[in-house]
């Protein structure tokens, strides 16, 4: 999809909805819920779940904890010094940032589940790992996913798809990715020729979706994946990195993915490459124009590196901008 404020966001505003954090952590609720949500036992709000309306749609955050890592080196071109500042600014730690994982589970209308992304699951940082007791907390279950929508092939965000032991977790569900995405990660003469540190990446886009390679689903920018999310290209982080907008009604969520890692240094510095990024210039770009759009339709948008539940609004300031969370809120 053409990242443009038409193509995006289709003329309209986007409505704000519910969503929380209060000084960048979650609040607990453990009010039984009410028929507002389709899980009659389950908690509306706690603290590793979240969740908000957008339109018909039911968007629970579910957060799959978190990992520390060292700021030196983090942010490819500036100073140590000044993203210790950024970190004193936002009120962080300054010598590692605690980087933060959230998926969105999508249900319309009390229908099955669509994942977008899956978390790290038992392959991640000992802090990380939490997702299937959180998702299950919120009151679903495996056998529920009918679809997961893959954003990216970094580890954090596929290998929640399939165990350690090499079990498949989401056995039923059609497993949709990127086409670009898989162009890249797929392709054995560009993994025998990557250099050595990036070896292992390819090697774990291999373990995850070989088992299922020929039954996962390849998608196109500018399509609609599954009714009401259309995938957006947003590359740079990787070369298949996919953004989309979910739509129900008037109500719009900008699914941001990766283009941001952790909104204090970089939206609020997004001319700052994060040592993730494959191709800085280019998420530079990106980063930019889905930023501004945001800002300028005051936009909801979800970010996975977000503090939970990571979602919120994005505000220009100067030639910057600032990542707003939205009032947290008892009710769905």
């Amino acid at each position: 999809m053409t990242l443009t404020r038409r193509a995006v966001l289709a003329g309209s505003a986007i409505a704000a909805t519910s969503a929380t954090t209060l000084g960048g952590q979650a609040l607990a609720q453990t009010t039984p819920s009410t028929a507002t949500s389709p899980q009659a036992d389950a908690a509306q709000q706690a603290p590793g779940f979240y969740r908000y309306k957008v339109g018909d749609f039911e968007v629970t955050a579910v957060n799959d904890g978190f990992a520390r890592r060292p700021l030196e080196g983090f942010v490819r071109n500036a100073e140590l010094a000044q993203v210790q500042q950024a970190m004193q600014e936002a009120f962080l730690p300054g010598d590692a940032l605690p980087i933060t994982f959230t998926t969105l589970v999508l249900r319309r209308n009390g229908g099955g589940l669509t994942l977008i992304d899956t978390g790290n699951g038992d392959m991640g940082a000992p802090t990380s790992g939490h997702w299937m007791k959180n998702f299950r907390a919120a009151g679903f279950d495996p056998s529920q996913v009918e679809t997961v929508v893959i954003s990216h092939f970094h580890g954090d965000h596929i290998n929640g798809l399939r165990l350690k032991d090499g079990t498949a977790v989401f056995p039923k569900a059609q497993v949709m990715v990127p086409a670009a995405e898989w162009a890249f990660w797929m392709d054995d003469a560009r993994m025998n020729q990557a250099p050595e540190a990036m070896k292992g990446a390819f090697q774990g886009v291999r373990r995850v979706f070989g088992p299922i390679a020929n039954d996962v689903k390849r998608y196109e920018a500018d399509k609609e994946v599954v009714p009401g999310l259309t995938a957006i290209a947003a590359p740079g982080h990787t070369p298949g990195h996919t953004a989309y907008m979910l739509s129900s009604g008037s109500g719009k969520l900008m699914v941001m993915s990766d283009i941001t890692n952790h909104p204090a240094l970089f939206v609020r510095n997004p001319d700052w490459a994060a040592v993730f990024d494959m191709d800085a210039d280019q998420a530079r770009a990106t980063r930019h124009k889905m930023l501004d759009m945001a800002a300028t339709e005051r936009a909801q948008v979800a970010f996975y590196h977000a503090p939970f539940p990571a979602t919120g609004h994005i505000a220009k300031d100067g030639n910057r901008y600032r990542f707003v969370p939205v009032q947290w809120s008892p009710a769905v």
